[in-house]
């Protein structure tokens, strides 16, 4: 049985996270699933931003078999590679060349967390609540957790939440900058669609939007002279084009 649901609506592919009697938490099915979902749309040249949902359960990080397993040998083969393919499931969303938005209700816990965080924008429900949960259950956080806490929300939001554990609801995200904004439950995925949909007018312009945006905004940036380069050719890209048609 499929765990992620696909579909393409204009210009924009909504992935959904579909294992609600675990609350989406991620198996290694699953997060090849999602790998293929989000290969799908970056294949698929009429596809302009990715929206990533679970529905009422955003997710509640990987299943505990995976951390069992890993935890019972962790150079064993095929533990190893069942951790990296969860790993892959928020990796992959974060570096495919497509605007990426998070809709997050309910909990996004442990890895989760990091695949909202993998995203380029995060939008909520008030009620929704962000928590690592790594160090609650006695291990140690991974997937790069520290470096996606600071590199959306600053030093001082990565320590409280990675390093003291602390969990903090929709509206507490939106001001402490994890997430864009917060509604309630019943508008979160429609104003994520809403917000993609503006890129995804023109898939080909997306696509050259959020290679300049990453590079510009990697931890550390870039010096402003060095972005006007970056930004130059594909901006004459656009123009040119532009005249064209």
């Amino acid at each position: 049985m499929t765990e992620v649901r696909y579909d393409v609506s204009d210009g924009v592919a909504l992935i959904t996270l579909d294992a609600p009697d675990r609350r989406n938490a991620l198996s290694v099915e699953m997060a090849h699933q999602l790998v293929d979902a989000a290969r799908t749309a970056e294949s698929d040249d009429s596809v302009g931003a990715v929206v990533v949902t679970g529905g009422r359960h955003f997710c509640a990080g990987a299943v505990r078999s995976v951390l069992a397993d890993t935890g019972r040998d962790p150079v064993e083969d095929e533990a190893y590679r069942n951790l990296e393919t969860v790993y892959s499931a928020f990796t992959t969303i974060g570096s495919i060349g497509l605007p990426t938005v998070a809709a997050v209700r309910g909990a996004a816990v442990g890895a989760g967390l990091n695949l909202a965080l993998a995203t380029d924008l995060r939008v909520v429900s008030r009620t929704a609540r962000l928590l690592p949960g790594f160090a609650q259950i006695g291990i140690h956080p991974g997937g790069g957790h520290f470096t996606l806490l600071n590199r959306v929300a600053g030093r001082e939001a990565a320590a409280a939440l990675g390093l003291f554990g602390d969990e903090v609801d929709g509206d507490r995200a939106v001001s402490l900058g994890l997430a864009w904004a917060a509604y309630d439950d019943d508008h979160v995925e429609p104003q994520a669609m809403a917000l993609a949909s503006r890129v995804a007018k023109d898939p080909a312009l997306a696509r050259r939007l959020v290679t300049s945006f990453r590079r510009e905004t990697a931890p550390g940036g870039v010096p402003w002279d060095v972005a006007v380069e970056l930004e130059r050719s594909p901006q004459m890209w656009s123009l040119r084009r532009k005249h064209g048609s």
